[in-house]
């Protein structure tokens, strides 16, 4: 596997290009409309996402983001009362999401702090957290386990570790394998390089239940949940143009058969850990 020799400087460059979420308005970017859509349209293609973070469950407690991105989840764990510590390895992610913060006026509930997580403790002073969250971001990382090892720093008893990585047996796997001719032997870095909207992604790890639970557990954190939900069933030529329509073969399945897929083939891992 190629990816723990990828150099850190091409993953940030990846996420300056095209920091995740960018494209989902067309409003002017920074403006509060251009943001509020952003919000929008991230909750409703992945609608677990606020139940996961558990936002308002964190009000008064303080929150450690690792990979904030534009800074989605960030606000409304500050809306919910948190004091957030958020980092990102993305210089262009951090300024967005800096903006966004300041827009609404969350500044005195937010740190930002450029850094890569494998690295972390050089850069964010190492204090305990009630809870680390990292939704989508581990498994860009060359060295996941580095990247563990440190925030098992910021980690205190009753600390919660809340992070979601790319699921090994899902209908994305497949599907992205099946467009490029089943070649099993380059999966690893075809299932890399089509993970994101923008393709070329230089890393990404992806993990079965087992894997995953194995890897937390070598670095001192207990998994107390897991599951699996998320299968994006949009046909991409709309979408891209602010329309939902479902691709063909999803639209006969009764709403609770689709889930019940999502549930089994979905492409988002969570997990809930301590320490």
């Amino acid at each position: 596997m190629p990816f723990p020799q990828i150099p850190i400087a091409d993953v940030r460059a990846y996420w300056d290009r095209r920091p995740c979420n960018s494209r989902h308005s067309p409003k002017p970017a920074g403006t509060k409309e251009y943001f509020d859509e952003v919000e929008a349209r991230k909750y409703f293609v992945e609608p677990h996402i606020p139940a996961f973070a558990g936002f308002e469950t964190w009000r008064g407690k303080k929150v450690l983001e690792i990979g904030c991105g534009l800074g989605t989840d960030t606000v409304n764990f500050a809306r919910a009362g948190a004091d957030v510590t958020a980092v990102d390895l993305s210089p262009v992610s951090l300024e967005t999401a800096k903006a966004r913060v300041r827009l609404f006026g969350l500044e005195g509930r937010v740190k930002f702090y450029p850094a890569n997580a494998e690295e972390l403790s050089r850069v964010v002073p190492v204090e305990p957290h009630d809870l680390i969250y990292a939704f989508g971001v581990l498994h860009h990382t060359p060295n996941p386990g580095a990247a563990l090892a440190e925030l098992q720093r910021y980690a205190k008893p009753g600390t919660e570790l809340r992070l979601m990585v790319y699921h090994r047996w899902s209908w994305k796997c497949l599907w992205i394998l099946a467009r490029e001719g089943f070649r099993f032997r380059e999966a690893e870095c075809l299932i890399a390089r089509h993970s994101e909207a923008q393709t070329g992604c230089p890393v990404t790890y992806t993990y079965s239940r087992t894997q995953l639970r194995e890897l937390l557990r070598a670095h001192g954190f207990k998994t107390t949940e897991m599951f699996v939900d998320h299968i994006f069933c949009w046909r991409i030529p709309d979408y891209v143009q602010y329309r939902y329509v479902k691709e063909w073969y999803w639209r006969p399945l009764p709403k609770p058969l689709f889930r019940a897929l999502e549930r089994i083939f979905g492409w988002h891992l969570c997990a809930v850990a301590v320490v």
